[in-house]
This record gives structure tokens, sequence and C-alpha cells, in this order.
């Protein structure tokens, strides 16, 4: 089993940028793919970004395209978020998720097995 812990969130203003990391413990980071996800109050948790376990491949929701970027160091056992040029409507809880097996569906919540609790970014207009 990972465990997962996010860290980096915070309140920022918008247009400014912020980088998050999720450090995992437990198991080698390696072995699993991973994605973020954010949840706003009164929303559904959304997909975000994933990486595939080399670090080879990226993907992205439409809505963070061009202005978030994941990343991965598996030596460290950790992923990376950077979010440039925030948005007030980026402003949710962050959440770093492990899924054992790549599939398709990776901007599924339940392809992944271990969340982190989450980190929280507020965005100031």
């Amino acid at each position: 089993q990972v465990q997962l812990v996010e860290s980096g969130g915070g309140l920022v203003q918008a247009g400014d940028s912020l980088g998050l990391s999720c450090t995992a413990s437990g198991r080698t980071l390696s072995n699993y793919a991973m994605g973020w996800f954010r949840q706003a109050p009164g929303k559904e948790r959304e997909f975000v970004a994933a990486i595939r376990r080399s670090g080879a491949m990226t993907y992205y929701a439409d809505s963070v395209k061009g202005r978030f970027t994941i990343s991965r160091d598996n030596v460290k056992n950790t992923v990376y978020l950077q979010i440039n040029s925030l948005k007030p409507e980026d402003a949710a809880v962050y959440y770093c998720a492990a899924a054992p097996i790549w599939s398709g569906s990776y901007d599924r919540t339940y392809r992944y097995d271990y969340w982190g609790p989450g980190t929280q970014v507020t965005v100031s207009s």
C-alpha cells in the first residue's frame, strides 16, 4: 500500500503560479501511474492531469492545458503539478492519486486506488 501526501497549496492571486507536490511512502512510486484531481465546494471531483509510470506520457483536462504541467521524480518518490496563470476557477482542494494499472480511463476517479488528503488552493481575484 502506498501513502500519499500533497503539499504546496495556499492563497495566491489570479495570474500567479503555484507548485504542488505529492510525496509517496510505503512503496516505490514508479510502480504507479499518477493523477491529479481537484474538487471545488459543491462540485464533483474532477480530473486535472495524469502521468504514466515512466513519465514519458502526460495527459490533461482541456480546461488546464497549456497552464498546468504534471511531472514526476521516481527517485524522490514525488509527483509535481505546476500551475501557471491561476484563475479564480482553479480554486479547489487538489488531490493526487495512484493507480497500479494504467488505463485509458485515467480521468476517472475509480481507476485510482490510493489518494492523498488533499491540499487547498485558494485564488483571489
